[in-house]
């Protein structure tokens, strides 16, 4: 028996809009399904786009896309998008290399309206679109699909401000389940939990599933007491709507309505319709539950918000696996308790990534001293910089693409007055399936331009541990940024001892060519260069950079060359160059860092291997260069 009638034959949203609408359920529930058998097997973000599937089939049933715009902010709801329009067949490729993006890409598909990966864009694209369709003479509608999570962020209250004073069609969907990644923090999710159609739902799905049972029975009482539900939720919905969201949304410009249920896939069209006629800015409140249809990712959507593949329903006795190697982050995490302990001015600020930086046991064992500041990172680099100003020493776990997001508070609020802050910066340089929304290429680059900066890049997990108590140390601004995953497995130290700033060492002696590397880069150059006899120089710090290493290395050998995985343009390869230049040094340098393209997503191995950048590849680079010298 065919498990899935209605979703095998829609190829496109035109192949959905010919169903009628109580065929709509079965929809829903095949591709749920679906979803969990593919996921299952791939990988990738999985509790949010369970809890997105029935409002993914109503928007597409109700809007004519790809005219009308669908925005889906960040994107990890985004799966039963790409299957209800023409990517069901190619699912099975999610984040491998070559295959889909595990978020929506323009390039992919004309369904994919705006390219995301990042929070609290979606607003302000939409509005750009609903602008220019105004301007254009378009009868088109641009929505944009933001959760509760990604609302906090203030780039999603810049759009709704200038939205609601503006003469636009926009609608904007507030997909409210609590969470962001991490449960949602801050004064606005406590704000929007205090709705008392919140309590409305959960009473009604009680007395539903108590119920079920004797309605069943009586001819017609399912469909009157389905009528019945929906009413009493629209009086609660618009009892409170006078009440209480009035007061925030509609001051901004938007009329407002809701809350509805967002797993109620036939009433979602019938609000949908009656939205797409309207004009002017309409917010729609929807609530759903993350994980929705899998028991584990409604009971715990932190762990399933992502998940390399699935359990099955009866999960496998416990087995205690072999000790493995420790994250770069789970370093880090260790060392923050450690030198929390030692040091009680110490705090740890996160910008909703608690669990990903590895600050749940910070959090656990120095409660007071953990603030996750929501999808906020201009905020989270200020806020430290006002710590710092009082004599306490802030410690900021963010991503390296998310550091992007701060770059001006970075330079004002904390280099240009030399405060004490120390990020650390994971997740730099290729980190895989995730793609180049999430590749942490250009923090060299961008860092080590700014006065005041310290920068060092780790080369293994000790050096992770020193380099951090090293900065952390230090009275000025400082960065160390480590990669994704596990290092080469050096034994970690328990203390925590320094290193001198800016200060490299030699890791191997060899001759004519000298392999300077930064981070993650020493360890390929330390196994090309015991084929090609080169010295290795983990240079530690690419900012102050340590120029008597480089000078002494460039007069004693032929030929120089330097890896980071990093962009190549004005990175730690460009550092090197400078201080040749400034010593009138003119030697043959090869530079081996990402060049100048927009990376793909894959297994990082693989990236690594295309770029140039793993050991065998540079080892062959090496040597075609200097042939061709």
């Amino acid at each position: 028996m065919n498990p899935s009638p209605l979703l095998d034959i829609i190829d496109t949203p035109q192949d959905l809009r010919r169903l009628e609408k109580k065929q709509l359920p079965q929809v829903a529930a095949e591709l749920r399904e679906f979803l969990l058998d593919s996921v299952g097997k791939t990988g990738g973000h999985f509790a949010s786009n369970l809890g997105a599937v029935e409002l993914t089939v109503a928007l597409h049933y109700v809007y004519n896309t790809p005219e009308d715009k669908l925005v889906w902010d960040v994107g990890h709801q985004s799966y039963p998008h790409k299957i209800l329009t023409g990517r069901k067949n190619q699912m099975h490729t999610m984040r491998q290399y070559g295959g889909l993006a595990g978020f929506p890409k323009r390039c992919e598909s004309e369904y994919d309206a705006f390219g995301v990966g990042h929070s609290s864009t979606s607003i302000g694209a939409a509005l750009g679109m609903a602008v220019a369709d105004k301007q254009l003479g378009n009868n088109r509608r641009s929505v944009a699909i933001i959760g509760d999570g990604a609302m906090t962020a203030g780039q999603a209250f810049e759009a709704l401000n200038c939205a609601g004073d503006m003469d636009v069609d926009l609608l904007v969907i507030l997909n409210d389940n609590e969470m962001s990644i991490s449960p949602n923090v801050g004064a606005l999710p406590k704000y929007l939990a205090s709705n008392v159609v919140r309590d409305m739902h959960g009473l009604l799905s009680t007395i539903k599933a108590q119920s079920s049972k004797v309605l069943d029975k009586l001819p017609g009482a399912m469909e009157l007491a389905q009528k019945v539900e929906n009413k009493i939720k629209t009086l609660a919905g618009e009892a409170e709507h006078a009440k209480q969201s009035l007061s925030l949304f509609e001051n901004f410009g938007f009329r407002y309505t809701g809350p509805v249920d967002g797993h109620n896939v036939e009433n979602l069209v019938d609000v949908l319709k009656d939205l797409r006629g309207r004009k002017g800015p309409q917010l729609l409140h929807v609530i759903t539950k993350k994980g929705n249809g899998y028991k584990f990712a409604e009971n715990d959507p932190v762990k399933y918000h992502a998940v390399a593949k699935l359990p099955s329903e009866v999960p496998a006795p416990e087995v205690k696996p072999a000790a493995a190697k420790p994250t770069y982050t789970q370093v880090f995490g260790q060392w923050l308790c450690d030198q929390a302990a030692a040091d009680e001015r110490l705090v740890a600020i996160t910008p909703a990534m608690r669990e990903g930086s590895g600050l749940v046991e910070f959090e656990q064992q120095f409660p007071d001293r953990y603030f996750d500041v929501g999808i906020a990172e201009q905020h989270a680099v200020t806020f430290a910089g006002g710590l710092a100003c009082e004599g306490i020493k802030p410690v900021v776990a963010i991503y390296s693409t998310f550091l992007q997001r701060a770059y001006d508070q970075l330079v004002h609020d904390v280099a240009l007055q030399n405060l004490p802050v120390l990020f650390a910066v994971d997740r730099a340089g290729i980190v895989g399936a995730d793609g180049p929304t999430h590749a942490g290429l250009y923090d060299l680059s961008f860092l080590r331009c700014i006065p005041n900066m310290i920068v060092a890049a780790p080369s293994d997990e000790n050096e992770c541990r020193l380099l951090l108590s090293t900065c952390y140390q230090a009275n000025s601004p400082s960065a160390v940024r480590y990669p994704r995953g596990t290092g080469t497995g050096a034994t970690i130290s328990d203390g925590l001892e320094t290193v001198e700033i800016g200060k490299g060492i030699i890791r191997r002696e060899g001759e004519k060519i000298a392999v300077i590397a930064f981070g993650s880069m020493v360890a390929p150059s330390l196994t090309a260069a015991d084929k090609l006899n080169a010295t290795v120089a983990d240079m530690r710090f690419v900012k102050p950079i340590d120029e008597e290493l480089i000078v002494r290395l460039a007069r004693s050998h032929d030929y120089i060359v330097t890896a980071e995985e990093n962009a190549e343009q004005g990175g730690a390869g460009s550092a090197v160059l400078e201080v040749l230049a400034k010593h009138g040094i003119c030697k043959p340098v090869l530079l081996l860092g990402v060049e100048d393209k927009v990376t793909e997503h894959g297994d990082p191995k693989k990236l690594l291997a295309d770029l140039g950048l793993n050991a065998e590849a540079v080892e062959k680079r090496i040597v075609g260069w200097i042939e061709a010298v």
